[in-house]
């Protein structure tokens, strides 16, 4: 859709979420055969123009010279990666359609018929920063659940996001799917994420995909319903029982897989009786791969090279090779230090002990807990979800990666033939 200059923001965006409305009830009632085959179109679509999706990626990182290592990482698309949104959406298709799925259907007394019902939440507005992936991956899940969706990218993103959508669009057009189930908000003007806060007649449901100071903004401000979390203070528990081996692959992979997600682990929580052991095999490894150790006092101690860690570092989200590492007693305090500052995204222990393991599955109470494995498995498409269009803290509604099943409700469906209530 044009923009109109000079742009009225409030008019464009009730524009939008009128369109958003109207196409909303159409995807409602489209066949799974048709939402699948634009799916696959869409992916199709992507992989053939995969080259003007990276040139129109480098005018985004040209323009973002100066945006911190985490960002760039973030907004940079290379060939993997466009194959990765195109396979993520094959990957959606492929998965069962949760809308119009009826469950727990059963007689009462009366004779009735009680069951529910799952159907889409209506039109998701997704509020993002960096990641154009975010736009091909949000777009499939959407469109697969039954919703519309308004996706308000990053200013830093906008011609990788304006290609992707534009896909997007060519592969709806093929399956007569309305365009208007996919928009994308074509100002940078951040009025728009304003309007788009207060838009209860037309959005059902925020989501928001950046920074914590945006994420904050938009649960202060949004007038609707917001899936969410502020950050991701991952940790991983090296347990007096685990096995050395296991312990130092997972701990290694959680940081340094990939510094700039929010399922990196920033925290590293070991054991006292083991930690001469694991940091000695561990505080090199993360010395050549350039991570800065911010260690408690045991931990400067066994590393020299460690720098002492204040208060403030235990809170930290870094997204950057920078790590905290605290030497804790037992079990028990590392549970104690998880409640104190995590934050509610992904913890991992690493045990053999059967028992402790499942103590922290239990105590902890994250919405991914993990044993044995590195954090940055906490993603939709590691799940089998796909993708995901975020991943949630709150504990009502969704929890960890949102997937399609997130993106519906249920309702209460009632069967009889006649019947009457006395």
């Amino acid at each position: 859709m044009a923009v109109p200059q000079p742009l009225n923001i409030h008019a464009y965006m009730q524009d939008v979420g009128r369109r958003a409305r109207a196409a909303s009830w159409t995807m409602a009632r489209a066949a799974t055969a048709l939402k699948n085959a634009a799916l696959t179109g869409i992916a199709e679509t992507i992989e053939r123009n995969q080259q003007a999706l990276l040139e129109a990626n480098e005018r985004d990182l040209a323009a973002g010279a100066g945006l911190d290592a985490a960002l760039l990482d973030r907004l940079g698309l290379n060939p993997a990666r466009v194959r990765a949104m195109a396979d993520g959406l094959r990957e959606i298709a492929a998965l069962p359609d949760p809308a119009g799925e009826i469950t727990g259907l059963h007689y009462r007394p009366s004779g009735i018929q009680v069951g529910r019902m799952r159907v889409p939440l209506g039109v998701i507005g997704i509020i993002y920063e960096s990641r154009p992936n975010v736009t091909a991956d949000v777009a499939g899940l959407t469109l697969k659940s039954g919703n519309a969706v308004i996706l308000r990218g990053g200013s830093e993103a906008l011609h990788s996001n304006q290609a992707i959508a534009s896909c997007v669009h060519e592969g709806l057009a093929v399956t007569g799917l309305p365009r208007d189930a996919v928009q994308l908000v074509e100002t940078t003007d951040r009025a728009a994420v304003g309007e788009l806060l207060r838009m209860q007649d037309f959005v059902d449901m925020i989501v928001p995909r950046g920074g914590k100071g945006l994420v904050a903004r938009i649960s202060e401000e949004a007038r609707v319903p917001v899936i969410k979390h502020l950050d991701g203070v991952c940790h991983v528990y090296i347990d007096d029982r685990a096995d050395l081996d296991k312990a130092v692959a997972v701990a290694f992979n959680a940081k340094t897989q990939r510094y700039g997600t929010c399922n990196t682990m920033e925290t590293l929580l070991v054991a006292e009786a083991v930690a001469p052991a694991a940091l000695g095999r561990l505080g090199p490894m993360y010395r050549e791969k350039g991570v800065e150790l911010r260690g408690c006092r045991i931990t400067c101690r066994l590393l020299p090279y460690a720098v002492p860690a204040a208060e403030d570092d235990w809170y930290a989200e870094y997204l950057a090779p920078i790590l905290a590492v605290r030497v804790v007693r037992d079990l028990d305090q590392a549970i104690d230090h998880i409640r104190c500052y995590g934050s509610q995204h992904t913890d991992a222990i690493v045990t053999e002990d059967l028992t402790r393991a499942r103590r922290f599955l239990t105590e902890v109470d994250s919405s991914s807990v993990m044993v044995n494995t590195s954090t940055r498995f906490a993603d939709g498409c590691e799940y089998g979800l796909g993708a995901e269009v975020g991943i949630s803290t709150d504990k009502l509604h969704a929890r960890g990666p949102v997937g399609l099943e997130g993106l519906t409700s249920q309702k209460f469906v009632v069967i009889g033939d006649g019947h009457v209530r006395k």
